[in-house]
C-alpha cells in the first residue's frame, strides 16, 4: 500500500499547524505582508539627528508591545502583582532603552497569531509617526515645505495599506462616537486594575507630541536645543510625576495639530486604539475569538473612512502657546479633552438609556463614569463595568443587547452620540491652519 504523497504530508502539517499553534485560540489566516515605509530624503533623519529621542519612543514600543499577551495570559486575580512587576521592567526599558524599533509581534506572539491584523494596525502608524518625526527633523526640506513633505506622508499611510488598518484621520470625539465602546464589559479594565502600567502609557501619550511640538518651535535648526530639553524633562519630572489621563494632540502640540491635523487626530486614534486592545484583553468574559471580533469592530469604527478629511480641523485648541519644555499642573490633571469627551457622549446617551432617571441617579451615573476614568478603584467605584455600575444606579436603565455583547456595533447608541455631536460641533469652523514661512 502506497504511502501518503509529499502534497498530502504538507497539506496534512499545514492542517495540524492551524488547529494547534493558537492553543485555545482559533485559527485564523490572515495577511500578514506589509508596505515599507515611503522613500524620501528625509528617512531616518530623526535616527540620526536625535537618537536619544528616538531610542526612547523605541523603549516606548517595547512595551506596548509586550502589554499584549502579558494582558491575556495574565488571569486577572493577579494583575496587582504583575501591574508592579512590568511597570518596572518597563521604566528600566526607558532608561536604557533599545537601539531599534521592536516589531509588536516580537514580545507578543501569541496575540499576533490569535489577532495579527490588531498588529499591523498598530505597526503601520508607528511607521507613520517615524516619518513624520523623520521630516521634521531632516535640516534639508526648507520649513516652508514641511507641511507639503507632511501631507505626503500621510495620503501614503491612508492610500497604501488594506482598507482598515489606517487609523482616521477625524478627531477622537467622532471616532470614540463610532466605536460605541461604554456600555461594553471590559469598558476600562486597563485603567482600573493596572493602574502603574497605565500611567507609563499616559508618559508615552505625553511624550509623543511633545516631541513634535519641540520640534515645531525649535524650527529647522533650533530643534537640536528643544529636543534635548524635552528629553531631560521627561527623565526629570516626567516619569516621577506621571499624567493621569491620556493627553490628546491638540493638548500638547497646538502648532503641530494646527500644521497637520490629520496626523494629530491619527495619533489620537492609535494611542486610543492602544489603551481600548488592552481593556479588551484583560477582561475574563470573553473567549479569543470573541475578543478578536471585538477588537476587530473597534478597529474598523476607529479607521479612516471617506469623508473623514472633512471633519479632521473640527476641533478647538485649549491653549495655543503651550510649551513642551514646561509640566505645569494641567498636563498632570485627570481632567482634560479626553474626559470632557466621556462626559459629552454619556450626556447624549442618557436620554436614551434613562428616560425615567431622575437628576441624583443622573448626577451618580456621571460620577461614575469620572470615577471609572480615572486611574485606580476610588473609594465608591463600581470595579467592575461601567454598564454593571449603572445597572445600581438606574435599575431601570434600557441598553440594548448590542451594546454589551462582542463584535456587536450598537447602531441605536453610535448614532444618538453623532447627532449630538453634530449638533455641537458640525457647524464649527475649525482649527485653522499655522504660517510656516518664518
Amino acid at each position: 500500500m502506497n504511502g501518503p504523497s509529499r502534497r498530502d504530508l504538507i497539506a496534512g502539517g499545514l492542517a495540524a499547524l492551524a488547529g494547534t499553534a493558537l492553543g485555545a485560540a482559533p485559527a485564523l489566516a490572515e495577511q500578514r505582508n506589509g508596505v515599507s515605509f515611503l522613500r524620501g530624503p528625509y528617512n531616518l533623519a530623526l535616527f540620526h539627528r536625535h537618537n536619544r529621542a528616538y531610542r526612547i519612543g523605541a523603549g516606548m514600543h517595547f512595551f506596548h508591545s509586550k502589554q499584549h499577551d502579558l494582558l491575556q495570559l495574565t488571569p486577572l486575580a493577579d494583575h496587582a502583582a504583575v501591574d508592579r512587576s512590568f511597570e518596572a521592567e518597563a521604566a528600566r526599558w526607558l532608561r536604557e532603552p533599545p537601539r531599534t524599533e521592536p516589531k509588536m509581534e516580537y514580545y507578543s506572539s501569541y496575540v499576533s497569531r490569535a489577532m495579527h491584523t490588531l498588529f499591523r494596525a498598530i505597526d503601520w502608524t508607528h511607521m507613520h509617526h517615524e516619518q513624520t518625526y523623520d521630516v521634521m527633523a531632516y535640516r534639508g526640506i526648507p520649513w516652508s515645505e514641511k507641511k507639503a513633505w507632511t501631507d505626503r506622508t500621510v495620503r501614503y499611510y491612508l492610500t497604501r495599506q488594506t482598507t482598515g488598518l489606517p487609523r482616521s484621520v477625524a478627531p477622537l470625539d467622532v471616532t470614540m462616537r463610532r466605536a460605541g465602546l461604554m456600555m461594553k464589559p471590559y469598558f476600562n479594565f486597563f485603567r482600573t486594575f493596572y493602574p502603574r502600567d497605565q500611567s507609563l502609557f499616559y508618559v508615552a501619550h505625553w511624550w509623543h507630541p511633545a516631541l513634535y511640538e519641540a520640534q515645531m518651535i525649535g524650527g529647522n535648526e533650533g530643534q537640536d536645543a528643544t529636543v534635548p530639553a524635552v528629553v531631560d524633562l521627561m527623565y526629570r519630572q516626567v516619569m516621577a510625576r506621571r499624567p493621569q489621563r491620556m493627553l490628546l494632540s491638540r493638548e500638547i502640540m497646538p502648532r503641530y495639530s494646527r500644521m497637520s491635523p490629520e496626523s494629530g487626530n491619527i495619533f489620537d486614534n492609535l494611542h486610543m486604539l492602544h489603551g481600548i486592545a488592552y481593556s479588551i484583553l484583560a477582561y475574563e468574559g470573553w473567549t479569543v475569538r470573541q475578543k478578536r471580533d471585538e477588537m476587530y469592530r473597534v478597529i474598523r469604527a476607529m479607521s479612516y473612512q471617506p469623508g473623514d478629511e472633512r471633519l479632521a480641523r473640527k476641533f478647538s485648541i485649549p491653549r495655543q502657546n503651550v510649551d513642551p519644555r514646561t509640566y505645569p499642573g494641567w498636563m498632570r490633571s485627570a481632567e482634560g479633552e479626553m474626559s470632557r469627551i466621556m462626559q459629552e457622549m454619556m450626556q447624549e446617551m442618557m436620554p436614551m438609556m434613562m428616560p425615567r432617571a431622575s437628576a441624583a441617579e443622573r448626577r451618580a451615573a456621571m460620577e461614575q463614569l469620572m470615577k471609572i476614568g480615572r486611574l485606580g478603584v476610588e473609594r465608591g467605584e463600581d470595579p467592575g463595568s461601567l454598564h454593571d455600575a449603572l445597572m445600581r444606579i438606574v435599575p431601570d436603565m434600557q441598553v440594548m443587547q448590542d451594546a454589551t455583547e462582542p463584535g456587536a456595533t450598537p447602531e441605536m447608541m453610535v448614532r444618538t452620540m453623532l447627532r449630538g455631536w453634530q449638533s455641537k460641533y458640525g457647524g464649527m469652523r475649525g482649527v485653522p491652519g499655522i504660517d510656516m514661512t518664518a
